[in-house]
């Protein structure tokens, strides 16, 4: 029996999805739903992207301030996660790499090469995909960026630990209260940390997302001569509107 008519599966997605497989003349209550539910998320990131602008507003300016000072001294970023932070890794490499305005500034995801993260994770190990490749890239003065929804990703603290050894410079963020990466900051092996005060997965990766955005920005003011103190987290926050 082919997947589609396995009975078992077509009651599991009327478990998840029931409004799909009501019959109904009237969708307007399904739509209501649809929509109470999208104001409800569009609400929540906005409020947490105001919390996170009061909570890292000036730590964000600082961090961006050493960062611009990496890149000016030679610096590259070496950014990396897991999963969905794998992805957020990589578009935080292309918005350094390849800005839609402003200054291009050296970056690279470490979740990109799949021969390279393979071989490792099948060679060594996947709690060292990304320090081993630290160890062969980084140097002093160059920064690495890891994203990790939990804090918990033991890969991501291994690579801040090499990096550290190394003399790069730290940056994580992080949700929930941080896990490994909220020890390895106090420990001082991360430099910075901003953690997404959530326990949800989506709205932590989407106000990881604001961060990483104007931590860009700023840094590109830096760069162009403007003082960082006229930026901070509240620069990219909607006051009103949704992601």
């Amino acid at each position: 029996m082919g997947a589609a008519e396995d009975p078992a599966r077509g009651r599991g997605m009327r478990e998840l999805y029931p409004f799909l497989y009501e019959v109904s003349a009237d969708p307007a209550p399904v739509w209501a739903d649809a929509t109470r539910s999208s104001e409800g998320k569009a609400t929540e990131i906005v409020l947490l992207r105001r919390r996170m602008a009061e909570l890292c507003g000036d730590r964000v300016a600082v961090c961006a301030e050493r960062m611009a000072g990496a890149f000016a001294g030679g610096g590259r970023m070496f950014t990396f996660g897991n999963g969905g932070s794998s992805t957020d890794a990589q578009e935080v490499a292309t918005a350094f790499l390849r800005p839609a305005h402003g200054r291009p500034l050296p970056a690279l995801s470490l979740t990109t090469d799949v021969a390279v993260v393979t071989a490792l994770s099948n060679d060594v190990g996947f709690d060292a995909v990304f320090a081993r490749q630290l160890a062969a890239l980084g140097r002093r003065g160059d920064v690495a960026l890891g994203l990790s929804t939990s804090g918990g990703s033991a890969n991501v603290a291994r690579a801040f630990e090499e990096a550290a050894r190394r003399g790069m410079l730290t940056v994580g963020l992080a949700g929930g209260h941080g896990g490994m990466l909220t020890e390895l900051s106090e420990a001082g092996v991360l430099d910075h940390l901003f953690v997404v005060p959530s326990s949800s997965v989506h709205r932590i990766q989407e106000t990881q997302t604001t961060v990483y955005h104007v931590l860009w920005e700023v840094i590109q003011h830096v760069l162009a001569g403007r003082p960082a103190a006229e930026h901070d987290c509240a620069a990219a926050t909607p006051a009103s509107s949704p992601p």
